[in-house]
């Protein structure tokens, strides 16, 4: 079969010769180096990919895909505005809410928080709040007794527990004969949650939609409706099509716009990773610089032979292009077969030499994410080899283009 002589050349200069073991073993390094540099970046960046959906899961746990809201003193008929959005194939979840800052005291403590009126019947369709209760249920609160559910971390901050009395202060004041007083209610502690995240945890207490509404002096009004969308990602469709149905008077947010800046800046620390860890590679794929450098000099005479017998300084250069593009290729292809490999069982390997060396990586006393989560992309995968084999098809120019500019005559003097 015939095959062309610089692939054909490229290839036996891969393999070990009798005189060249050293060469060969710096190319088992190049390969090993680029290996690991690809497996390290697939396995890191599919960490952080799941840190990013355990976070986002835990961010949209307690805040919903879609809000909306009128622009003064609330939403007069929710139910409307809910039946309007159910309407849209993509919302599969709807539910009134009413939300007001307000501050919390217990004794002598007093902390503010976000006084969410919630209607427990409903609020499953939105969000997860009811899977992460730490005592009580959600439906505990019913309306007209003024129970309130609080975060764990809020409950130990002001020191509450389930059963106690609270004062809720409420930036509305009452006109009374003695002048402006702020409004209060006493409010029973009826459960905890515990979400996951600290700002939900230390800043949100939750209440009856109805209790809410009365101690805000609102009425029959509500804040707004949160909605839940079958694909969080199509917001932006989602948001567009409700403009255009729902009344004028209504606003609609998203959960982009709520947190834009958190999911950006672990946008940005993803990008920064790569970067560095492809330096990882960079340096690996440029080893084999060095590699093809040593085996143009061992192959001196030989390229004068090929060059006395016709060859070009193209097939010279394609010669050294192969012999290092096939160290790179099978350097990235073990490099991607262990990096998939690894991400694909980080959740069952961490574990085994976290109980085989006794240590916790992540101590559930510190971190509320206290397990390494991994989400594999294969876009990273494509994005990430195709660098690797890019930089090390990069590294064989120089060595190949010195290679083609080999005079015969000098390099036969000696021989």
């Amino acid at each position: 079969m015939f095959r062309p002589y610089p692939l054909y050349i490229g290839l036996r200069y891969t393999r070990a010769k009798r005189r060249n073991h050293f060469i060969s073993f710096i190319s088992a390094i190049s390969m090993l180096g680029i290996a690991l540099g690809v497996t390290a970046l697939i396995t890191v960046l599919s960490v952080m990919n799941g840190f990013e959906q355990e976070l986002r899961t835990r961010i949209l746990g307690m805040a919903a895909h879609m809000q909306v809201m009128g622009y003064a003193g609330g939403l007069a008929d929710w139910r409307t505005i809910a039946k309007i959005a159910d309407a849209n194939p993509d919302v599969i979840g709807s539910a009134p809410y009413v939300e007001a800052e307000t501050m919390l005291s217990l004794g002598n403590r007093v902390s503010g928080t976000i006084l969410r009126g919630v209607l427990p019947e409903v609020e499953p369709a939105v969000s997860d709040v009811a899977k992460h209760m730490k005592a009580g249920q959600l439906t505990d609160l019913k309306p007209g007794e003024y129970g309130i559910v609080l975060g764990s971390e809020l409950a130990n901050m002001i020191g509450a527990q389930v059963g106690d009395k609270i004062t809720v202060v409420s930036p509305q004041a009452s006109i009374t004969p003695v002048g402006t007083l702020p409004r209060l209610r006493r409010f029973t502690v009826v459960g905890l949650f515990e979400v996951g995240m600290y700002e939900y945890d230390r800043g949100v207490a939750l209440v009856h939609v109805d209790d809410a509404a009365k101690l805000l002096q609102l009425g029959d009004r509500v804040s707004g409706v949160r909605l839940k969308l079958a694909d969080m990602f199509n917001v932006q469709a989602v948001t567009q099509a409700l403009t255009e149905t729902l009344p004028a008077e209504t606003r609609v947010t998203d959960w982009t716009r709520q947190h834009a800046n958190f999911f950006r800046a672990v946008q940005t620390e993803k990008r920064v990773m790569f970067v560095i860890l492809a330096l990882i590679v960079a340096v690996a794929a440029f080893n084999i610089v060095s590699t093809l450098v040593m085996v143009v000099t061992d192959k001196q005479a030989d390229i004068a032979i090929l060059r006395t017998l016709g060859a070009t300084p193209g097939s010279i250069m394609m010669v050294f292009i192969v012999q290092g593009t096939i160290i790179g290729a099978i350097g990235t292809l073990l490099g991607m077969v262990g990096g998939v490999a690894l991400a694909l069982n980080v959740e069952t390997i961490v574990p085994a030499i976290e109980q085989l060396f006794g240590v916790h990586f992540l101590s559930p006393d510190v971190y509320y994410i206290s397990k390494l989560p991994s989400q594999l992309e294969w876009t990273d995968v494509t994005r990430i080899t195709g660098v690797a084999f890019l930089l090390s098809m990069l590294a064989t120019l120089y060595p190949a283009w010195r290679a083609s500019r080999t005079q015969p005559a000098e390099a036969l003097r000696y021989e």
